[in-house]
């Protein structure tokens, strides 16, 4: 009996990974890598097939990294008990918006009943998905205790924010300190000894209520200075400043400074959404967190900003968007990546195509793009398509594009990356 027992447990994942997209994918990737027994969770049958058959669906994983994933013994499976013979199970599934702008916890509920069904003495439970401070502690504990134990005593509780930032050549999931807090001193323990086995730095703090707001000040950091050089961009423009020129300037100072850019609004999961997780919360007091919901307000206003550039720039040529042909270069929401969430190209796209222009697009990490369920039509070449389209769009400058045959062959360029000159181009 005890042979069998120890047998089984040689055998048994050591980490569950519940949610494997962006943020789950790559920290299984790097747990198996480190030599751990890893298996990963997931609703979707098209994502759990997919990993099985070694093809990736997230940027920073190709189909022979998951090959190898499968090779060193990760599965995936839509199957919930075996979230119950794993020594730890970490939750990284997605927390959007819902339609009034709030927190949607959905996954997060649905994840946390799912492991209390099969929760075991002794097991580690981490949520790293973004929320608002108290979710750890006030949403998810309880519903983990509906099993009958108690956390921080029977089973650990911690929290550990996620930081995957996609297409990062440099930090990784393994080199990228990880912060983590616990419902107790135990948990935080327990989480620290796990992470370190994979991870090289491990950041304990007080609680889980310290690293959900650790996560939130980051993001929420970056929200507000690009939203001050967004705002910068636009008085800037208006008095004759070249705000990339001052930015470069100012970057010359070695101390007391850190360059943000303007850009055509924000995208990606983190900063469109985050900051709003920490505005739900502070509203619960009963004031306004102003700084971030004024951010917001400037950040989203940017796609019509640009729109009406666009719309002045075709002007001096005595043209109307109506019926211009207008090429839009790069929608991603990110640079060199395939991720689309909250690209500010969509509501610029939208803007574009109300007025009436006759809209194309190209991106190389892109082969289908639709607003509003309407495709836009995608060329092939970019270069030849820039010499005949009334004016292009530089959203994104992606390695693949080659800038200064851009700008030597564009007709008309209107760049919201601050990566191109010429007589032809004008700049955010």
């Amino acid at each position: 009996m005890q042979e069998d027992q120890e047998k089984k447990m040689a055998t048994s994942p050591e980490l569950a990974v519940i949610g494997l997209g962006y943020v789950g994918l790559p920290l299984a990737r790097q747990a198996v890598a480190s030599g751990l027994r890893v298996v990963g969770f997931d609703l979707s049958d098209r994502v759990v097939g997919g990993l099985n058959r070694g093809e990736s669906h997230v940027d920073d994983l190709s189909d022979a990294d998951v090959t190898e994933m499968l090779a060193r013994g990760f599965r995936a499976t839509t199957d919930s008990t075996v979230l119950a013979e794993a020594s730890a199970v970490i939750i990284c599934v997605p927390t959007p918006l819902d339609d009034s702008g709030s927190p949607d916890l959905t996954a997060v509920i649905g994840a946390a009943t799912t492991i209390a069904s099969e929760l075991t003495p002794g097991q580690l439970i981490v949520l790293e998905s973004t929320t608002y401070p108290g979710t750890t502690e006030d949403v998810v504990r309880p519903i983990l205790e509906k099993s009958g134990l108690l956390a921080g005593f029977e089973f650990h509780l911690a929290y550990s924010p996620e930081r995957i930032d996609p297409g990062n050549p440099t930090y990784g999931v393994h080199n990228t300190p990880k912060v983590v807090g616990g419902v107790n001193e135990a948990s935080t323990a327990a989480a620290g000894e796990f992470y370190a086995r994979f991870i090289e730095t491990v950041v304990p703090v007080g609680g889980t209520r310290e690293a959900e707001m650790a996560k939130l000040l980051e993001n929420t950091y970056r929200h507000v200075n690009i939203a001050l050089v967004n705002e910068m961009a636009v008085f800037c423009h208006d008095l004759g400043i070249d705000l990339w020129e001052s930015i470069a300037a100012a970057s010359t100072k070695p101390f007391g400074f850190e360059a943000f850019y303007p850009g055509p609004g924000v995208g990606g999961h983190c900063i469109p959404i985050d900051p709003n997780y920490l505005s739900y919360k502070v509203r619960t007091l009963g004031y306004p967190f102003r700084f971030v919901e004024l951010a917001q307000e400037i950040s989203a206003r940017m796609p019509s900003y640009v729109v009406n550039r666009i719309t002045r720039n075709l002007n001096t040529v005595e043209r109307s968007v109506r019926g211009s042909r207008i090429l839009l270069l790069g929608v991603t929401y990110k640079k060199d990546i395939a991720d689309e969430r909250e690209s500010p190209a969509r509501p610029l796209a939208r803007h574009l195509l109300e007025l009436g222009a006759d809209l194309r697009f190209h991106d190389p990490h892109v082969d289908e793009w639709e607003v509003d369920g309407r495709p836009v039509r995608r060329v092939d070449d970019y270069l030849e398509e820039a010499e005949y389209a009334d004016i292009t769009v530089l959203l994104q400058g992606h390695r693949s594009y080659d800038l200064d045959e851009l700008a030597s062959r564009a007709v008309q360029v209107f760049d919201t990356r601050g990566v191109l000159t010429g007589k032809n181009v004008e700049r955010l």
